[in-house]
């Protein structure tokens, strides 16, 4: 099958809207990564690799999009925010 492309979000906001839809995004695949890393912590005693590589990250570039909103909230401007996920079929990587 072909690649997929899926509109998430497409708009114009008020920053305390952008503010509520980012940080429902971000949190989610935050809470998304803690519960991957907590489920290995319990069943295998260690950390997941993935996880505790990609919550940073998130957060990370939450603050940054927090600070581009508080500059906009200060202008009086809106934000346009486009997001879209893309999906495809892959193979899965063989352990070695």
């Amino acid at each position: 099958m072909k690649l997929q492309k899926f509109k998430l979000i497409k708009g114009e906001f008020l920053p305390k809207d952008s503010r509520e839809i980012m940080q429902n995004v971000f949190s989610g695949k935050i809470q998304f990564h803690n519960m991957k890393n907590f489920s290995s912590q319990e069943r295998y005693g260690k950390d997941d690799k993935i996880a505790v590589k990609r919550i940073p990250q998130l957060k990370k570039s939450l603050g940054k999009i927090i600070k581009m909103i508080e500059a906009a909230e200060k202008n009086g401007d809106q934000l346009e925010i486009k997001s879209e996920v893309v999906i495809r079929f892959v193979k899965p990587v063989k352990d070695v």
